[in-house]
């Protein structure tokens, strides 16, 4: 198995050495880690270029994360794509455990792990609805992103198949993806906790758009207009998209906001119908 490793920073200097340290404390390393600088305007390049100057460092103008992770794909030369937030960590046996479960299941294309989660230097306890399953969980994917990029290993003839990452969502790109992904493979899932999450910071994509349900009520419009998905798969995302779609309406009505909640209404009744 050829990994490749894609790591997608914006002025995240500090907590990118982190990441990279734990990345290179693995007791077994992917064979290449690329970096992809998306603009930082802080001392990356020149940490990077001091303290790392044999990683495969990608600078490019400020795109967002999806630009970012889909110039690494484009990049990369392993048949396999890993992912690591430059705000998380991996745990030093993660990639090893991983390879090993892959190996034991030849069939399956994308593998990903549990996690710890860190918010503001104190360990917490995920709410039940973060918890993380394997098989065919596109149901499971649907209220809410259920799988993390920093621990997923993904074939490359899954991009090849669904796509990259949609670089016009400003967040939950990875929702979208992994919506496009389940509908179609089986997901195999590490019950260990194989990376810390970090969570907290001011520069995270949650606390800098409101409503991150909207961007994700695009994603399922996008799902359920593909020609591909099953008649469950379709009716389990309308279901959900109403679902959304309602509870946006109904926060438009108690704020006044007349014309975000027609536009949710427009959404209901053409979902409605359909």
């Amino acid at each position: 198995m050829q990994i490749s490793l894609i790591i997608p920073t914006y002025n995240r200097c500090s907590t990118l050495k982190r990441a990279l340290h734990s990345v290179l404390q693995q007791t077994v390393g992917p064979d290449e880690i690329i970096v992809v600088d998306d603009g930082s305007s802080d001392d990356t390049a020149n940490m990077l270029s001091k303290e790392f100057p044999q990683l495969n460092t990608i600078a490019q103008a400020n795109k967002g994360v999806s630009a970012a992770r889909n110039t690494g794909i484009q990049h990369a030369q392993g048949e396999w794509i890993a992912f690591l937030d430059s705000d998380d960590t991996w745990l030093t046996k993660k990639l090893a455990m991983q390879i090993d479960a892959l190996k034991k299941k030849p069939d399956i294309k994308v593998c990903h792990t549990e996690e710890i989660w860190i918010r503001n230097g104190v360990r917490v306890n995920a709410m039940n609805k973060h918890k993380k399953t394997g098989g065919w969980i596109f149901k499971h994917c649907l209220p809410l992103c259920a799988m993390s990029p920093s621990s997923i290993i993904i074939h490359r003839s899954v991009f090849e198949d669904v796509g990259l990452f949609d670089e016009s969502f400003p967040a939950c790109e990875d929702y979208d993806l992994w919506l496009r992904i389940s509908a179609k493979y089986p997901v195999l899932f590490i019950e260990q906790p194989l990376i810390n999450k970090y969570g907290g910071h001011d520069d995270q994509l949650s606390h800098k758009y409101w409503g991150m349900d909207r961007f994700r009520i695009q994603a399922l419009e996008k799902i359920i207009a593909r020609q591909d998905l099953s008649v469950e798969n379709k009716n389990d995302a309308t279901l959900m998209l109403l679902k959304k779609a309602r509870i946006f309406k109904n926060g438009a009505l108690k704020r006044g906001k007349t014309e975000s909640a027609q536009f949710y209404q427009q959404l209901i009744d053409k979902y409605s119908l359909g």
